[in-house]
């Protein structure tokens, strides 16, 4: 509903600029719809954690507003990763590139897919700062602490960037080890899903810098099982609940930790299968075979096993098992 209010706000705006910028405005609506919305869900849990009302409106539409820092990386990174569908839809560069061919529009078809999809993703992340800002200064409860909180959005701003082009660069090497990939999901994952939005909520609500430290060692460990869950998804997922093609990663070629494992493990035939088949298409199934034969999968379930624990000994000893406990589940024991 904030997200909707939002939007419906910018609309006289964008239409006062262009008729085209309409279907840009429903675009960036339809985008959000279904997601798992973990980002607000843990800057609420730090609110509350820090002492925050439930019910405070203002600071309901400030952690809604972390969906469109979400919603712009997934734009982004769609784009990067040439993916056809999200959420079971067309990712937003193929849905404006389709648009282009049926309404027989000049130039090139492809690029306007991908010009679009760069703009509509800049458009979600000044939204997010722009729908944050309003509403924290709105609130009496909440402007005296926008300075922290800000520095808390900023950071994640900063870092998801850092851990995504960590990410790009490493599909450019050969291999990665696992300490390698383990630290692209810290940043592109943990802190920017579990991390900062727990600062942000405690942060808005006032908390000190012990609690500030004691959400963080809840957060990482967490973070960090939330992605490899990602990981395993994205290779053997059911498409029809995650909304994105298995073997997506592999196809990409991604250098994941699941792929780092199965480097590790692995004797010197399954390296060379990997060297040859991981970023092709034809080489999927014989991928994910390995992964799985090669014991890595096995490996990394018990890595998530093992932060679960972490992550649940870190929510007993802050005592905050009554917030955290269920979204921690929903975090990592999850099919899409």
């Amino acid at each position: 509903m904030a997200l909707a209010t939002f939007v419906d706000g910018q609309r006289p705006l964008l239409a006062g600029l262009g008729p085209d910028l309409g279907e840009l405005a429903d675009s960036a609506l339809a985008f959000v719809v279904g997601g798992k919305r973990l980002r607000p869900q843990f800057c609420l849990a730090g609110w509350l954690i820090a002492g925050g009302e439930p019910t405070d409106a203002g600071f309901v539409t400030a952690a809604a507003s972390l969906e469109w820092l979400q919603a712009s990386a997934l734009v982004h990174d769609d784009l990067m990763d040439g993916s056809d569908t999200r959420r079971g839809r067309p990712s937003i560069h193929r849905e404006y590139e389709a648009r282009h061919r049926h309404d027989g529009r000049s130039g090139d078809a492809a690029g306007f897919g991908l010009s679009t999809a760069v703009l509509l993703g800049d458009l979600m992340l000044s939204w997010c700062d722009e729908m944050f800002t309003g509403a924290v200064l709105a609130s009496a409860r909440l402007a005296p602490h926008i300075r922290p909180a800000r520095a808390f959005l900023d950071l994640c701003k900063s870092e998801v960037v850092a851990g995504q082009f960590l990410d790009v660069v490493g599909q450019t090497r050969a291999s990665l080890t696992v300490d390698e990939a383990m630290k692209v999901v810290r940043y592109k994952s943990a802190k920017y899903t579990v991390e900062r939005p727990l600062h942000i909520g405690a942060a808005l609500a006032g908390a000190s810098p012990e609690l500030i430290a004691g959400l963080s060692d809840i957060a990482l460990p967490l973070g960090e099982a939330f992605q490899l869950r990602d990981d395993v998804l994205g290779v053997f997922g059911d498409p029809s609940v995650t909304g994105k093609p298995a073997g997506d990663d592999l196809r990409e070629g991604k250098r994941t930790v699941l792929v780092a494992r199965t480097s590790e493990i692995t004797d010197d035939a399954g390296r060379t299968l990997l060297r040859d088949q991981l970023g092709t298409a034809d080489g999927v199934d014989a991928v994910r075979s390995l992964i799985e034969s090669s014991g890595a999968l096995a490996a990394v379930e018990a890595d998530i096993a093992l932060l679960e624990g972490q992550a649940d000994a870190a929510i007993e000893a802050l005592g905050a098992r009554e917030i955290l406990g269920p979204l921690a589940l929903t975090a990592t024991r999850r099919t899409r």
